[in-house]
């Protein structure tokens, strides 16, 4: 098998740490030739001991000196600020750019390294959000190839195999619900920051788990799903999935539903978006659906969850509306 060569911008987050822990577990076929961190120097100091990629980046570029004081040693080419991720996308050493910052910040580098027909890894929302068109559409002209790493992108990316574009009537994204599921309009406006965080099913990022808590993220994965898989705001449906086991589903015109079943752990679309099209012996624990018991699904309150509403609202209109 040849060797995949890979930057991972964002080494030092969830994502990111998760990524690292699935390509140790499986071992040949893959080089780290870049990460990146933004100030968790210390974090990532210890990840380019361990991993010897050629490159590193530190996108807050008050932080270089401290990363050169704790690798400098090494030899490894340390580049600084938001440019630096354009700089590692673009580089003919790299074959796949996983990506896991948050926001935009890695949108630049995303672009360009579509340009140069990579294969792009992406695990935050943003990018597809504010520029799902240009995105996708210049990795399709330049032959790139664009891997969802979050959980229901990845669950739809795996269930679409199962027919043809054409065939497809409905995509259903899956949500948690979140902590406030059960929660009034009144006893929302109360909550307090530890409640927003503390969600029941996903270990997570702290603005990913608020975005979750109020279902902005989903809103942001409804914009996502339009773009990523070219189909209208129509075509999307949501739907509330407490046990957070069925991660989304595809709906086929003959009346076939398909879903992506799992336990709630990141390590199963990261190492999916890291082999495709290969399977391959994971680390993730095994679902065993009788400890389950049962699956259970209800619709999202707009009322309550507004920004779910918004995302769409502004799907629907496109162009600049998500921004």
């Amino acid at each position: 098998m040849k060797v995949k060569r890979i930057a991972i911008f964002g080494s030092t987050g969830s994502i990111g740490t998760n990524s690292l822990r699935v390509i140790d577990a499986l071992g040949s076929g893959y080089e780290i030739v870049a990460l990146s961190g933004h100030s968790n120097v210390s974090l990532l100091a210890e990840q380019v001991r361990k991993y010897k990629p050629r490159y590193v980046a530190v996108t807050n570029g008050d932080y270089v000196e401290g990363l050169g004081e704790l690798i400098g040693d090494l030899g490894v080419e340390i580049l600084a600020g938001p440019e630096a991720l354009t700089e590692i996308a673009e580089l003919d050493e790299v074959d796949v750019v996983l990506t896991a910052i948050v926001g935009a910040a890695g949108l630049p580098a995303l672009l360009a390294a579509a340009e140069k027909g990579k294969t792009l890894a992406i695990a935050n929302k943003e990018p597809l959000v504010i520029a799902g068109e240009l995105l996708t559409g210049t990795a399709r002209e330049n032959g790139g190839l664009i891997l969802p790493v979050d959980s229901e992108h990845s669950a739809i990316f795996q269930a679409l195999q199962a027919g043809t574009h054409d065939e497809v009537r409905k995509i259903i994204l899956t949500a948690s619900g979140g902590p406030f599921r059960k929660a009034t309009v009144e006893e929302i406006r109360g909550v307090t920051l530890e409640q927003a965080l503390s969600h029941p099913t996903w270990e997570m990022g702290p603005k990913i788990t608020i975005d979750s808590a109020t279902m902005a993220n989903k809103a942001f994965e409804v914009i996502e799903t339009r773009w990523l898989f070219d189909v209208p705001m129509d075509k999307i449906d949501v739907l509330v999935h407490p046990e957070s086991i069925v991660h989304s589903l595809v709906e086929f015109v003959d009346g076939s539903v398909i879903a992506q079943l799992g336990l709630p752990d990141m390590c199963v679309p990261i190492q999916y978006a890291l082999t495709y099209p290969a399977r391959v012996e994971g680390i993730a624990e095994r679902l065993r659906l009788e400890d389950i018991g049962q699956l259970t699904f209800e619709k999202p309150d707009l009322e309550k969850f507004g920004a779910l509403a918004l995302g769409f609202e502004v799907g629907r209109i496109g162009g600049s509306a998500p921004v």
